[in-house]
């Protein structure tokens, strides 16, 4: 497994322009909203107790992977996403009740790309999931990480990835040049 500070070096090296983050503080939290209650729409449970009333649907298991997978990268960044996650498979959760709830899903996802390519045009470069499909995880990661950077936290990670970041941008952009040529 790659390291956290070489997953988001590579995610961040493609995300560089200001209004490509903003756009992505959008598209992404309502993909991955909608990609909950698509999972809360899978009519299948892993586990249930009635009391206390505790099931484990597709998108519960989905999250504990998932969270699993970003502790492993960095504790600190994954309690931020577990924060953020839990309404998130919440809100999904009471989505999934409704009768309209796959055509929300649909609809808010189709709107997140939207902020996704919007995005992309700003900063000139291909998203980071076009090269490796694991960066689709790593985008909600990065997301945190910036909030943790804002927050004036995690100050040495921004410090280790920043540089590598820009490195890697300026080889996709030689290479670029080079196809070009």
């Amino acid at each position: 497994m790659k390291s956290a500070e070489e997953q988001l070096s590579t995610y961040k090296s493609v995300h560089l322009n200001p209004k490509n983050i903003r756009t992505h503080f959008v598209g992404i939290p309502l993909i991955i909203w909608s990609l909950f209650l698509l999972l809360n729409l899978i009519p299948v449970k892993f586990f249930a107790l009635d009391e206390p009333a505790i099931s484990i649907n597709v998108a519960g298991a989905f999250t504990i992977g998932v969270l699993i997978y970003y502790f492993r990268l960095h504790a600190r960044l994954a309690i931020g996403l577990t924060l953020f996650i839990i309404p998130v498979l919440y809100t999904s959760n009471l989505a999934a009740q409704l009768k309209w709830g796959l055509w929300i899903a649909i609809s808010v996802f189709i709107i997140g790309w939207v902020f996704q390519l919007i995005g992309h045009k700003y900063e000139k470069a291909k998203p980071a999931f076009v090269d490796d499909l694991n960066q689709l995880l790593i985008g909600p990661f990065f997301l945190m990480a910036e909030v943790y950077f804002m927050l004036g936290l995690e100050r040495e990670l921004d410090k280790q990835i920043t540089p590598m970041a820009v490195d890697k941008r300026r080889v996709l952009e030689a290479e670029r040049r080079e196809a070009r040529s």
